[in-house]
């Protein structure tokens, strides 16, 4: 490896990890209520272990929704639907302890209450926005390709094209830079739960050959990849069976793959009216715009007012953030689904024009 050369890795978890499991439940929920009442103040935080799930937070709407319905649907489309995966569906405890949303806070995101007349943010905090050229996202390759494995051991396992894999997985891109542009990748980390009689051998074949080689480009492959399928041998035990998980546990994961910076606030179970959701993906919308008008190769924006609308009123009309849309984004990244614009509003590179004429 050459002097300037140096390894970034990034990681991604699939929509059965326990932490994801979480996530989808509290986005499932937030839809649930944006569909009856596009105004409804949401703030949904889940816990799942072996045999329960427990939702918790603040709910102002004027929607009635069965929470626990909601959380057995989001559980069962994951794939938890047997009892022999340690985490059912139909058969674990949901817990319900919601309140309403504190006055004090919704004075601050409620129109003409509190000391400014417009909607506020509600709370106080940092959002980032990043995007690159190293792909046709965007996004970091890294986080990227992370993602595309995570995506197609979904795909594989519900099509029963590799019949003995169960929900829970990630991986891990490590990729090569040289002279600041990916070079190659140097390790693809996979780790899968599987039936219990498969072997290894058996699932490393699958895995290499019908998960990796399928979603990186070969062109970034050569002899000297290593391949870690499994690195600790078993497993069998998984999901909230074998990890308890928490509603924004994966915001690294959610974002950039650590290739940008993260506010630190997360997004799943919240409402648009709480910016740590809304304005990370208005600064999304920003930096890649730019990058996409050729303006940079790579962009952060920490959030400032220019071509865009940055108040949170705005943020919420110009991306159309008030629909049931969120149960969508709770796996496999906020960032960089190009291929779903009606959902994921902050990938349009809409102001691209726009930004090439200011200059």
């Amino acid at each position: 490896m050459s002097s300037d050369a140096y390894v970034f890795t990034s990681e991604s978890v699939t929509a059965g990890h326990p932490d994801k499991v979480a996530d989808a439940i509290s986005d499932a929920v937030l839809d649930a209520y944006l569909d009856q009442d596009p105004r409804s103040r949401v703030a949904c935080e889940t816990l799942v272990a072996t045999g329960m799930a427990v939702i918790a937070g603040e709910i102002t709407s004027k929607a009635m929704v069965n929470v626990a319905d909601v959380a057995r649907a989001a559980i069962r489309e994951i794939g938890y639907d047997e009892p022999g995966l340690g985490f059912d569906a139909a058969s674990c405890a949901v817990l319900v302890a919601i309140n309403r949303q504190s006055p004090d806070i919704s004075q601050g995101v409620t129109p003409g209450e509190g000391l400014f007349k417009e909607q506020g943010a509600g709370d106080q905090g940092m959002m980032f926005g990043y995007a690159c050229d190293e792909t046709r996202e965007l996004m970091p390759m890294p986080i990227m390709y992370a993602h595309r494995l995570t995506r197609a051991l979904a795909r594989a396992r519900r099509t029963r094209r590799i019949p003995f894999l169960r929900p829970d997985g990630k991986s891990q891109v490590s990729v090569v830079y040289e002279k600041g542009r990916p070079a190659r990748v140097e390790t693809v980390v996979v780790s899968t739960q599987h039936a219990p009689d498969v072997s290894h051998r058996k699932l490393r074949e699958a895995i290499i050959d019908g998960i990796i080689k399928r979603e990186i480009p070969a062109r970034y492959l050569s002899a000297k990849t290593n391949f870690l399928i499994n690195p600790t041998g078993r497993f069998v035990v998984g999901g909230p069976h074998g990890d308890s998980g928490l509603t924004g546990r994966k915001i690294i994961a959610d974002t950039y793959g650590g290739m940008g910076r993260h506010g630190g606030g997360a997004f799943s179970g919240k409402d648009p009216s709480k910016v740590d959701r809304s304005a990370a993906y208005q600064a999304r919308h920003i930096a890649k715009n730019i990058v996409a008008a050729k303006l940079a190769s790579r962009c952060e924006v920490q959030l400032a007012y220019a071509v865009f609308a940055l108040k949170p009123a705005a943020i919420v009309e110009e991306l159309n953030l008030l629909r049931p849309i969120y149960h969508n984004t709770s796996a496999y990244g906020h960032f960089g689904r190009t291929r779903e614009l009606d959902v994921f509003t902050w990938e349009k590179t809409d102001k691209v024009e726009q930004l090439k004429g200011s200059l």
